[in-house]
């Protein structure tokens, strides 16, 4: 391209239209080059808007089972309108790519299912040819094990990065056991992760979901955690109420923090990659996981944000909206939201396509022109109706 321009400038340059229009023409190339356009298919944008996204699990569907599987999927969501494929990269205690890191601290490079073939290479040279960004979707976060009543290997490596209840017992809720996300080397491991990917691959960006950064409030009571609160004020333990807004506040602070220093830090790294959030409805979760992401917003440490409205009414769902564009985010930063949709569940119980298409709606209304569907099953088994959404 650029020997092609400097072609046009020597044999061309004495011509005032030819040369306002080579002007225009490197203009729209940094401008799509700053996310306002997407660019060709092998440089996706690494921000785009409005963000129109998929997620693609590792549990209950085949999509990431083969290459061929992958290939497929890619297909569809081109089909469906789909740009942006949030891949999980980090479940059950394994990432879905070969990492060095996990190799170091677990002796498992990378879950089983994937030890033939790249799976995070391969999602992303199919998706870039559709000029699809691909975000790896840290889905466990801070979480350590699921229905492992130990913490599973990570625990019983690191006792001391456990999550402890007001009884002293590893927190477990939903099902998942957690580490405690407000100790530094738990988040030095969680943010090694996320640097390794966006160190190896070419992905568009990563993200944090309701998991990360997060903490059920049960949690705070382990001996590290209830000594930095103790210094802190004047030697006086931790409410035994784990909901005292106090608690809940001061613990929230301490991953506000791991999110600005998680956001700095990816960004040194690779400036251009989207660090995105998909945390629960607010301020719900903030009371039960710690979560304080309109903080997060405020302060500038996330390019997108996909508030989970999982309702299977599009009245409440209306109405978890309502609160967030008018009470939580400020109008301006209303471009950041691209809300999660709930579509399918682990239990295949499917928002019909009334539905769905009455929640897109009420996106529209509310000025917000983008969502995120949960989850890849969903395009599969209903791909007439998202093949017309977008249409």
């Amino acid at each position: 391209m650029i020997a092609l321009y400097q072609f046009f400038c020597a044999r061309m340059a004495k011509s005032f239209a030819v040369q306002h229009l080579i002007v225009l023409g490197l203009l729209s190339v940094l401008l799509i080059q700053n996310g306002y356009s997407q660019q060709s298919s092998n440089e996706p944008s690494r921000t785009i808007y409005p963000v129109r996204g998929v997620w693609v699990a590792n549990v209950g569907t085949p999509t990431l089972t083969t290459v061929e599987g992958i290939q497929e999927f890619v297909d569809l969501a081109a089909k469906c309108g789909i740009n942006t494929i949030y891949v999980v990269t980090w479940n059950r205690g394994m990432t879905t790519y070969p990492s060095e890191i996990m190799l170091k601290e677990s002796g498992i490079v990378v879950d089983p299912r994937y030890k033939d073939f790249d799976m995070l290479k391969e999602i992303i040279d199919a998706a870039h040819t559709k000029n699809i960004r691909v975000i790896g979707w840290f889905e466990f976060g801070f979480s350590c094990s699921y229905q492992q009543p130990d913490g599973g290997w990570l625990i019983r490596k690191h006792p001391e990065w456990a999550a402890l209840d007001v009884k002293g017992n590893l927190v477990s809720k939903n099902g998942f056991q957690w580490m405690n996300g407000m100790r530094p080397e738990v988040q030095d491991f969680v943010l090694s992760l996320l640097k390794e990917i966006l160190t190896k691959y070419d992905i568009d960006g990563v993200q944090g979901d309701d998991r990360l950064p997060a903490c059920p409030s049960i949690g705070g009571y382990d001996p590290w955690t209830v000594a930095l609160y103790k210094e802190q004020h004047e030697g006086r333990e931790p409410p035994k109420n784990h909901l005292d807004p106090d608690w809940i506040d001061w613990r929230a602070d301490l991953l506000n923090d791991f999110m600005g220093r998680m956001y700095h830090e990816l960004k040194a790294i690779r400036p251009e990659a989207v660090v995105s959030a998909a945390p629960s409805i607010y301020p719900w979760c903030k009371q039960q996981y710690l979560q304080d992401w309109p903080m997060w917003i405020e302060n500038g440490w996330v390019d997108e944000i996909s508030p989970q409205i999982y309702r299977t009414e599009v009245a409440v769902y209306e109405a978890e909206l309502k609160k967030i564009v008018d009470q939580f985010v400020a109008p301006e930063n209303h471009h950041l939201l691209s809300p999660g949709i709930l579509v399918l569940t682990a239990d295949s119980d499917f928002n019909d396509a009334e539905r769905v298409q009455g929640m897109v709606d009420a996106n529209r209304a509310a000025g917000i022109d983008g969502e995120v569907f949960f989850y890849d099953a969903a395009l599969i088994e209903h791909r007439t109706f998202f093949e017309s959404l977008y249409k």
